[in-house]
């Protein structure tokens, strides 16, 4: 039986969701979404730096104790729409201490303003940058939570496909990763999940996809049609009430085929991008232990 607090979760997310339904304006919505915030508990000994990553906003988040020779790159959630790094600061401050490592989390640009491939550009940038600033690329991680989970993991596709350096591991939370919202999932979890809809999804694709000439199915941004063959090691961690669960299960099946080192694993009752309740709710805060033992034996210390 799920705890209290995941289900109180849920109610959050609900009211949210009506909140959203409220307005159609887009400055609202980003407001709204940044109550998210609150469901993260501020994690312990961690401080946080504001830097600018080749020209992409970033907070460096640092824990007491952690390694400065290990680095999460993190891309946030909000269908590439709304959110931002001050959303995801303390939910990736827990999962920062749990891997052991510092985290850069980005303020990518966001659409309709900016339209893909203005988001993943964001994040290739900032990966240069970590680069630059002379982490070893097998100690980068790239880590991202629904939108961000398709980042994080498109971040190494992207590289795959110039042959250019990729990052030591992967961890997608939550991944969107189907642009033309073929899941059967999407119907099948329309009453479990309590954030998103079919609705919700289609209007930020094509907030990021209107006039730009990329398809639905373009496999730059479509993951579950890219090639994952060559990717590092991947940890897909999803919710089982989430509308989603399909877009990780047929991307595990696809990456293993491949011959990719991939873990794919799913949180019992869980919504959509449970990641950002880490440290209120108990069972995410053990999700999110089980994700930073995992980033340690993939970028840690050899």
């Amino acid at each position: 039986m799920s705890s209290t607090e995941l289900k109180e979760f849920a109610d959050f997310y609900a009211d949210l969701t009506r909140r959203f339904a409220l307005t159609q304006s887009v400055e609202l919505w980003r407001d709204i979404s940044e109550r998210i915030h609150q469901l993260a508990t501020e994690p312990e000994n961690v401080t946080y730096r504001e830097v600018t990553a080749n020209g992409v906003p970033g907070i460096m988040v640092i824990p007491a104790d952690s390694s400065p020779e290990q680095v999460l790159l993190h891309s946030h959630s909000g269908g590439g729409m709304v959110a931002s790094m001050w959303q995801e600061r303390k939910a990736v401050g827990h999962l920062a201490k749990a891997a052991g490592s510092r985290a850069l989390v980005i303020n990518y640009r966001l659409a309709p303003e900016n339209k893909f491939p203005a988001q993943i550009d964001d994040v290739e940038a900032a990966f240069r940058w970590l680069l630059d600033q002379g982490y070893q690329p097998s100690r980068i991680a790239s880590t991202g939570d629904s939108i961000g989970g398709n980042l994080a993991l498109n971040l190494a596709v992207t590289r795959l496909r110039k042959n250019a350096t990729l990052p030591g591991a992967v961890l997608s939370i939550s991944p969107w990763l189907d642009m033309e919202l073929k899941n059967k999932a999407i119907d099948a979890n329309a009453r479990t999940d309590r954030m998103l809809s079919r609705e919700l999804l289609s209007a930020f694709r094509d907030a990021m996809l209107d006039g730009t000439g990329v398809a639905i199915d373009d496999p730059r941004i479509n993951l579950v049609s890219a090639d994952p063959a060559g990717l590092p090691p991947t940890f897909i961690y999803y919710g089982d009430y989430e509308i989603l669960t399909d877009d990780s299960k047929k991307f595990a099946e696809r990456a293993r085929a491949a011959g990719v080192d991939i873990k794919l694993q799913s949180l019992p009752e869980g919504q959509h991008n449970f990641f950002v309740g880490a440290g209120r709710v108990p069972e995410i805060s053990a999700a999110v232990a089980e994700m930073g033992a995992w980033l340690r034996s993939k970028i840690g210390p050899a």
